[in-house]
């Protein structure tokens, strides 16, 4: 069982006014949902899970229980739309609550529900996965994708509180642990420090806890909040390239690599500070080169449709006062950094 300082829970608190809540992590954590369910008054509750239903505890009142089924392929308005369907069905107000539970794809499809149903019902989050526990599931982004790119409708809908419980860690396959361990990788280039001598519970925590600073200081991403990019724009590239047969936290820790090259390519960071990209990144055993059959000039195509882009080209990239957002990055500059990344064999 992975445990938080011996079996203890910590509380994280995501300070917005009076969207404020509370991210608790630890064994066992679950177990406050029913607390906090009725703590908001509500009447109803609506329950989509991609898990068992043992892994939502009983919620103290008339519940409807939906399947939801994890992977980008699903993150669609179609499946917005069936929840919201099946709210109405079930008689669900706006003063009532809806929980996810599951990975990132869960969490993003439950949460855009529950952001336009009546306009705005409170959700809860249980992230199941890592890489939900350490990002998706923080920070109130919601959304779902379209054939034109990744999370391109959404909606800011900050949830009443987000229980990651790390006995959920436990039934991972290796492939989905790594996975997550993608964005804290990337943590270490925005703020967290050196993470790579800690247990994964203090990880977890470090990463909550940078996410749910940078979230508080810039809640609607028009600054700061850039920085939890770090790494993304190639990675949503590889994914829709791939059609996500990369995973994502796989595709973020190859874009993380091609940042610190980037940057290195743009003179803003020395060689050394470039290597460092590259060691972090293989210390978690996540990909650092870019997956075979992938053509650079259709990821600089995909790249150019990043929801940062005004024009040009734009990389959140390390630099000697620490990490930014840069615009118009010269796409030669791009070009030349791609085709000197590595590559996975077919």
């Amino acid at each position: 069982m992975i445990l938080l300082r011996d079996g203890t829970t910590e509380r994280v608190a995501v300070d917005l006014g009076d969207r404020s809540y509370d991210v608790h992590i630890g064994p066992g954590v679950r177990g406050l949902l029913p607390e906090i369910i009725a703590g908001t008054g509500a009447r109803r509750v609506a329950v989509v899970s991609a898990r068992p239903p043992d892994w939502v505890p009983d919620c103290g009142r008339p519940t409807l229980r939906l399947e939801a089924l994890d992977g980008e392929h699903r993150k669609t308005l179609a499946e917005v739309e069936r929840l919201c369907q099946r709210f109405a069905e079930f008689g669900l107000t706006r003063s009532d609550v809806i929980v996810s539970c599951g990975g990132g794809t869960t969490t993003d499809v439950v949460g855009l529900a529950a952001a336009v149903y009546h306009r705005g019902t409170t959700v809860i989050h249980l992230p199941t996965s890592l890489l939900a526990q350490v990002d998706a599931s923080v920070g109130g982004k919601t959304a779902v994708n379209l054939p034109a790119g990744k999370n391109l409708v959404g909606a800011f809908w900050q949830p009443a509180a987000v229980l990651c419980d790390s006995e959920f860690l436990d039934t991972l396959p290796p492939r989905e642990l790594v996975n997550g361990c993608g964005e804290i990788a990337r943590c270490h280039f925005i703020g967290a420090g050196d993470l790579l001598g800690l247990p994964l519970p203090d990880r977890i925590l470090a990463s909550v806890r940078l996410k749910a600073s940078l979230v508080a200081a810039d809640e609607r991403d028009a600054g700061l909040r850039h920085l939890l990019n770090y790494g993304h724009t190639l990675g949503h590239a590889i994914e829709r390239a791939t059609d996500f047969a990369v995973r994502h936290g796989e595709a973020v820790a190859i874009g993380t690599v091609f940042a610190g090259r980037l940057a290195g390519e743009l003179g803003r960071i020395p060689p050394d500070r470039v290597a460092e990209h590259e060691a972090v990144v293989s210390h978690y055993g996540l990909p650092t080169g870019l997956p075979a059959g992938v053509g650079d000039a259709g990821l600089v195509d995909l790249m150019r449709h990043d929801k940062k882009v005004t024009e040009g080209l734009a990389f959140v990239l390390d630099g000697p006062n620490g990490a930014e957002l840069v615009r118009g990055v010269p796409e030669r500059a791009v070009v030349g950094t791609l085709a000197a990344m590595p590559r996975a064999e077919k």
